[in-house]
């Protein structure tokens, strides 16, 4: 099984193909070609670029193959283009983005385990549009979800409704706003909005009803399951094949071919035959955060749910169906809250609100939904109908913005770490099995738990004892972090309006389990140990006498003569933060390369860290 683990890995590493295009051009990014690609994605579109997952065709008349990302500059003139569009331009290639500060989302990373290494940006008058050769499967499906939105838009949608329906029920979500993507994550309700096993299970019970007259004749249940798991499918690529859905639609359609078998369908066993199947085609989706918490949360569903359901047993029907949502929604969140921490640092505290109020309707909303849909494909919709399922979305969403609203039971910033994820899942296990059995064994393991819980605070405590002083990148402004253990203080020239926006602050107290912080003026000079630095700003003042520092700051783009500066106090390292003039700083760069003096810019080389 390691084996066969390590050639699915390397066979579908897109670096070990013959005609990649990283093996066969150069992708200096001086150097410009006549590229051909065919758009594969469309993501979620920046302030100033439509995004795109392209896969290249052509590179200067030579066959190649590989994906990017393709940012190409807003128009409101131009349409998007869409699946299966064959482009040509001539550009170059770009690195991605590198996390230039400490503890920020490293999107390089995220974009390579989806074999993407580079990105192409360019200006829509700078692309040419060929005819494509083909339609792909994904192509259609696009075209499909196309056609729908057109149908839907006649009957006076609100964006945001319509927004919801397509995360719903098309599994594309690059047109949430992000307010609205935000109140469903305060809410804990985002797994509403990624089509997923509810969503799957939910449409296989819709259709398994309406397709149980076909028992009836000869082979009709051979039929009927040929037609579900092909029905499944065609969903899973109207949604796009997320991660969520495929594994969904893998699980359900082993389901469905044990059960015309008549064989007992262990869920255990119905998970792993559909991760393994899953992880052969797509190996790397095993690091996709949506795929590790969908099975997570199935498994706490399936080991936890029984257990905290056996609790009480109420008589009433009405009341026994709202406790056994209430009873999967607590199980579902013991699955996903150490990884949900681990990812997001955040928690919902009334996740069970939301989930209460939205889950025992979602059946109706996706089965008015696939109506309103079909209907509106068929040019039959009433407007009645239309507006009703409008007005339900419009509640649904007003309702996530309520729980949202309620910031006290939202709790955010919170430190996690890996050694956290593995003690905090040791311990849910434990705590199953003791519950179950309660014998010396199982007893033991759950003291042994709750030790590797305190063993994991110890550690973060100890990793996290040390002083760094760093230098940031910050474009406009100059910021610098003085940690000490716990603590730390930061110096910046900030407003108080960028200052309540920016993320630096808090991805670095949470990723290093700062306890406290206190704000300060930049100073114009620092000691950290038995180091110096002198920072000089837009005055240009730096003659001081007997003082020679080891590292010199230049912010607010000062007028100096480099030479000058290094003659006069003789540092030992020259340092250029994002608040200076690009030209300044290849001036200055220039100068330091022909002293041989080193040259840190925070753009180009990300934060400067002393420790």
């Amino acid at each position: 099984m390691i084996c066969l683990g390590i050639y699915t890995y390397q066979t579908h590493n897109q670096l070990n193909f013959k005609k990649h295009y990283t093996t066969l051009h150069s992708t200096d990014v001086k150097d410009t070609k006549l590229i051909r690609l065919k758009i594969r994605e469309r993501l979620k579109s920046s302030t100033y670029y439509d995004k795109y997952v392209v896969e290249l065709i052509a590179i200067n008349k030579a066959s190649v193959n590989g994906k990017c990302l393709l940012n190409i500059s807003k128009d409101s003139l131009n349409a998007a283009y869409t699946i299966d569009d064959v482009l040509i331009t001539s550009t170059n290639f770009k690195s991605l983005p590198f996390p230039i500060n400490p503890n920020q989302f490293n999107y390089k990373a995220y974009l390579e385990k989806q074999y993407i290494y580079h990105q192409l940006s360019v200006s829509d008058h700078d692309i040419l549009k060929l005819k494509s050769p083909e339609t792909t499967v994904y192509g259609l499906s696009d075209q499909l979800r196309q056609t729908i939105n057109k149908k839907l838009n006649y009957y006076n949608f609100k964006p945001e409704e319509l927004a919801i329906i397509n995360a719903l029920l098309l599994g594309q979500r690059q047109d949430l706003s992000q307010d609205l993507q935000q109140n469903y994550v305060n809410a804990g309700a985002i797994h509403i909005l990624a089509v997923s096993g509810l969503h799957v299970g939910i449409i296989l019970l819709i259709l398994s009803h309406f397709l149980k007259p076909l028992e009836r004749f000869r082979n009709g249940t051979v039929l009927k399951v040929i037609i579900l798991i092909t029905l499944l499918w065609s969903f899973a690529l109207i949604a796009g094949l997320s991660a969520s859905v495929t594994r969904a639609v893998t699980m359900f359609s082993i389901v469905s071919v044990a059960l015309h078998w008549k064989r007992a369908t262990n869920i255990y066993n119905t998970l792993a035959i559909s991760v393994f199947i899953l992880l052969l085609f797509k190996p790397l989706f095993l690091f996709d955060v949506g795929f590790q918490m969908s099975y997570l949360a199935v498994l706490a569903i399936v080991s936890l749910q029984p257990l905290l359901y056996n609790i009480w047993k109420p008589k009433w029907k009405a009341i026994d169906y709202f406790w056994k949502i209430l009873t999967v929604t607590i199980a579902a969140q013991f699955g996903v809250v150490p990884i949900s921490l681990y990812y997001f640092h955040q928690f919902p505290g009334l996740f069970f609100i939301s989930n209460l109020a939205i889950i025992p309707f979602l059946g109706l909303i996706l089965g008015i939904g696939i109506l309103v849909i079909v209907l509106a494909l068929c040019n039959i919709l009433p407007q009645f109908l239309a507006t009703i399922y409008g007005f339900i979305i419009s509640v649904m969403n007003d309702i996530i913005k309520w729980v949202a609203n309620q910031e006290l039971y939202v709790l955010k910033h919170i430190s996690f770490d890996i050694t956290h994820v593995i003690a905090f899942y040791s311990l849910i296990i434990a705590s199953i099995f003791m519950f179950k059995k309660q014998h010396f064994k199982p007893i033991s393991f759950f003291l042994i738990a709750i030790l590797l819980v305190q063993g994991a605070y110890m550690h973060s405590a100890f990793k996290n004892s040390n002083e760094a002083f760093i230098i940031l990148h910050k474009s406009r402004y100059s910021m610098i972090f003085q940690k000490l253990n716990s603590e730390l203080k930061i110096s910046h020239n900030l407003d108080s309006m960028s200052l309540s926006k920016d993320k630096i602050i808090t991805n670095y107290s949470v990723g290093n389990f700062i306890t406290s912080s206190t704000l300060d003026t930049l100073q114009s000079v620092y000691q950290f140990h038995d180091r110096t630095l002198l920072i000089i700003d837009s005055l240009g003042v730096y003659n001081v006498k007997r003082f020679e520092p080891d590292y010199v700051l230049l912010r607010n783009s000062p007028k100096l003569n480099m030479n000058r500066v290094i003659d006069s106090i003789n540092p030992k390292y020259i340092i250029a933060d994002g608040s200076n003039y690009t030209s300044y700083v290849k001036r200055w760069k220039q100068t330091c390369l022909k002293r041989k003096l080193p040259f840190h810019y925070t753009k180009e080389k990300g934060a400067f860290i002393i420790k």
